[in-house]
């Protein structure tokens, strides 16, 4: 027998074998069509889970799963604290976390435009790590990397610049398929283009994932606990995700209906968490089971090439989130205290979700105040299109536009190996329409047919 106890935010999937028949699990297949994850602790097998979040688990010699039970409960029990305190507390955390994480070793670092990678860059310059931070940008697409090498150069890190190309994903297709083992579509880890440069770099990851949810309102002001359900629904299901999940279960004949289906799996989960602050309840799920089952997944990619340290992900941060009050975390307050009080000239630098503006001038995103901005960046994209150089803002474009992308996708799609898991008359449908209707709506129902395609070659 074994003894697994997962984090509360487990950076890895950890599987177990269950009774149940050794088949395929239709309707977990669906709800990662509709959303680009398997939820809770469904696989692609109903007799093969992923052990819960937060949870100490018993195995038995042959890998079944005996028994499962949670130890850490996400709560909110706000303290009567000042702000100050809650940013005092967060500083000492933070960096104790930053520096038992990362110990004497050196740090890569990829750094965004925006506050999580940031708020790390603080906190490894003031603790004097030697650090190789990098960033990258969509050929064609806005310059992240001009953001990610001024806040390397006020932090005195060594800086490199990568740019992501059209149809990188092809030649690195089964390779990641091995990394993550198809539990998330193909088109979203950006790193696994440069993850031959990434290997060639000397330390060990310094991640910044999930700061954004830990550090923000978990839903909007006024949102009372009958609204999250949808709210949820709004959140995880991608665009043209509902059309294909509904199509796929019609396809196997399922019992019901999908939609129906799906809200009352979300809606028991929902209900099994005993947060009466919807802002802190939203947070709460996402943790349990967005985190665990999409974000961690393709953390793979980065630990193919190096070790990962995640101080957003320590189980220390997640129990000081459950007792700070939510006035204190809206509009990521806490991030933006911290770098103004500890870096003043990386909080002088371009806030990417608020470009032009810094952290000094976030607030005059408003009309009119950015209407130069918005005006000018306009221009610039219609100019390069006229050209010829479409701009490029999202990863798919790189991957599915243009004719030798359009090939390599058809060579999978079409290929012998899906047939008859999914229908050609289904797939020729989701393929056409996004040709000739809509793009960016039908883009991820391609992406989840890709990575299918390539699922269902590795289990032949």
């Amino acid at each position: 027998m074994s003894n697994i106890k997962t984090p509360i935010i487990p950076p890895h999937q950890q599987f177990a074998k269950v009774a149940a028949p050794q088949e395929l699990d239709h309707k977990a297949i669906c709800i990662f069509a509709a959303t680009g994850f398997f939820l809770d602790t469904d696989t692609y097998w109903k007799n093969k889970k992923v052990l819960p979040a937060a949870s100490e688990n018993t195995l038995d010699e042959n890998g079944f799963l005996i028994e499962s039970k949670p130890w850490f409960q996400w709560h909110y029990s706000p303290r009567d604290i000042s702000f100050e305190t809650a940013l005092e507390e967060f500083t000492s955390l933070f960096e104790q976390i930053i520096a038992e994480q990362v110990k004497d070793n050196k740090v890569i670092l990829p750094l965004s435009g925006g506050l999580d990678s940031r708020t790390q860059a603080v906190a490894l310059a003031k603790l004097k790590k030697e650090v190789t931070a990098y960033s990258y940008s969509f050929k064609g697409g806005y310059s992240e990397s001009a953001i990610g090498k001024k806040i390397a150069k006020a932090s005195n890190f060594y800086f490199k610049e990568f740019t992501i190309e059209q149809g990188y994903l092809w030649p690195k297709l089964e390779t990641l398929a091995s990394i993550n083992g198809c539990y998330s579509e193909f088109t979203h880890p950006r790193q696994l283009a440069i993850l031959d440069e990434l290997k060639k770099m000397e330390g060990i990851f310094s991640l910044g994932h999930w700061g954004d949810v830990l550090f923000d309102r978990g839903a909007p002001e006024g949102t009372k606990d009958d609204d999250l359900l949808e709210i949820i629904l709004k959140k995880i299901v991608k665009k043209g995700g509902m059309e294909l999940a509904t199509a796929l279960w019609q396809e196997w004949n399922l019992e019901g209906d999908f939609e129906s289906y799906f809200r009352k799996r979300i809606a028991s989960l929902l209900y099994n968490i005993k947060i009466a602050n919807p802002s802190a309840k939203l947070r709460a799920f996402k943790s349990m089971y967005w985190a665990p089952r999409w974000t961690s997944v393709n953390l793979l990619v980065f630990e193919a090439a190096h070790p990962i340290t995640l101080p957003y992900y320590d189980n220390r941060m997640c129990e000081f989130i459950c007792r700070v009050p939510e006035e204190y975390l809206a509009d990521r307050k806490l991030q933006i205290a911290y770098i103004k009080q500890q870096n003043p000239d990386l909080a002088k630098i371009t806030w990417q979700d608020h470009k032009p503006f810094n952290l000094y001038t976030f607030e005059k995103n408003t009309t009119p105040n950015n209407l130069p901005y918005r005006i000018a960046n306009k221009l610039k994209r219609e100019v390069r299109s006229k050209m010829g150089k479409p701009y490029i803002q999202r990863n798919w474009e790189l991957q599915f536009l243009g004719m030798d992308n359009d090939e390599k996708l058809q060579q999978w799609l079409f290929g012998d190996n899906l047939h008859p898991f999914i229908s050609k008359p289904l797939l020729a449908r989701f393929y056409n329409s996004f040709r000739t209707l809509d793009s960016v709506t039908y883009s991820h129902p391609l992406s989840i047919l890709l990575t299918l395609a390539v699922w269902k070659q590795r289990n032949e």
